[in-house]
């Protein structure tokens, strides 16, 4: 199948490009002595889990289902957080993760002892909020102010140390090694002193990794110092580095109205399909275009829903868009098919896969029953 004959809105991840990322990924794991694990609340593409299980030591979850997506389909190390569990999803996301992260020291003391009883194996680590950070936006700082995501130097509570093996923080965004020494300053500043007798510290994910530029170099030697320093293993868990810049949207033009400007609506939707457009803002790049006005002909790209604020953005093109073209978002991988909707009904992009050898196969589909079992 050719990109012109794939049935839109649809994702296509790129088998080679995700190589290439994992690559990066596991030439840092082997030259700093950490462990990566896939984040799946960035990249949860399990058709790739041969793929990406043969570089990364797992996956890390937010949850119950996510939890159980890292067990049976990439079947290494599951470390599970979540902001507050609850009653009766502890026992199971017990059993089948390898490594727990509470949030609080309240719900540490709730369940520790609960979980060793269901399996005696599992690791404890409590996240900790190091109050630092250089989060490009607010939404997405997890160190702001009045921030429910970890546990302060104030609500620590010394005791949690004979129930831990490790320590958990996660500040990044989407940010290069910079960053992460601002918050290491902060975190070690804070918490040091308790790190005699863990067995790891694990840095979170935001980690830029794989984008051009990121300095590969420096964070090799920030993770080298930092275990040969406390004699911890460090753990990553991007989500982002791992999906990046290795697939895109492919959208088709609906119908093209003026009012006032030429606006091309698709079958895609910025609301329901690249949500992060929205809420982060910012501009994705649309293959073989360019900003508004810098081309010949310039078009408000917007989405087929009816959500007036439905807008991908304006763009110039060469020649005039008409009704059949495709539109292609580029780099819309990551935080993209994991947050999509069915609002207003609209149909999910289906989800397909570049092989290495150029084919593409549409390795999932989407329909009315996936709009109609949502609801009730």
């Amino acid at each position: 199948m050719k990109i012109e004959d794939i049935p839109t809105p649809c994702y296509v991840c790129e088998e080679e490009l995700l190589e290439r990322n994992l690559l990066i990924l596991d030439d840092v794991q082997k030259r700093s002595g950490a462990k990566v694990i896939l984040a799946l609340k960035g990249f949860a593409m399990w058709s790739t889990f041969e793929q990406v299980k043969r570089y990364l030591h797992g996956c890390t979850a937010s949850g119950l289902h996510e939890a159980k997506l890292a067990y049976e389909e990439f079947g290494k190390e599951v470390h599970t957080y979540s902001p507050a569990f609850k009653d009766e999803e502890i026992d199971e996301i017990a059993t089948i993760s390898d490594h727990i992260v509470f949030n609080s020291v309240n719900q540490l003391f709730k369940y520790a002892k609960r979980v060793k009883e269901v399996n005696p194996k599992i690791e404890i680590s409590l996240r900790i909020n190091p109050e630092y950070s250089q989060s490009p936006k607010e939404i997405y700082n997890p160190c702001g102010i009045y921030s429910r995501l970890g546990t302060t130097k104030a609500n620590f509570d010394e005791r949690v140390l004979k129930y831990v093996d490790g320590l958990n923080f996660h500040a990044l965004c989407e940010q290069n090694v910079d960053a992460l020494e601002g918050v290491l300053k902060a975190f070690e500043s804070k918490f040091s002193k308790y790190f005699k007798g863990l067995k790891y510290i694990n840095f979170g994910g935001g980690h830029h990794i794989t984008k051009e530029g990121y300095d590969v170099e420096k964070l090799i030697k920030i993770i080298k110092d930092f275990r040969e320093k406390y004699s911890v293993e460090v753990y990553l868990e991007p989500g982002e580095a791992v999906g990046w810049e290795c697939g895109y949207l492919i959208s088709s033009v609906l119908d093209v109205v003026d009012n006032g400007m030429k606006i091309a609506i698709l079958d895609a939707s910025a609301e329901a399909h690249m949500p992060d457009t929205m809420a982060m803002p910012y501009r994705a790049e649309v293959r073989g275009a360019a900003e508004a006005e810098k081309k010949e002909l310039t078009y408000r790209l917007a989405g087929n829903t009816c959500l007036a604020g439905d807008i991908m953005g304006d763009y110039s093109f060469d020649k005039a868009l008409e009704v059949g073209d495709r539109v292609i978002f580029e780099d819309q991988i990551h935080y993209t098919f994991v947050k999509s909707t069915t609002f207003n009904g609209i149909k999910l992009p289906s989800l397909a896969l570049k092989r290495r050898d150029g084919k593409i196969e549409i390795v999932k589909d989407f329909g009315y029953e996936n709009y109609k079992n949502r609801l009730s």
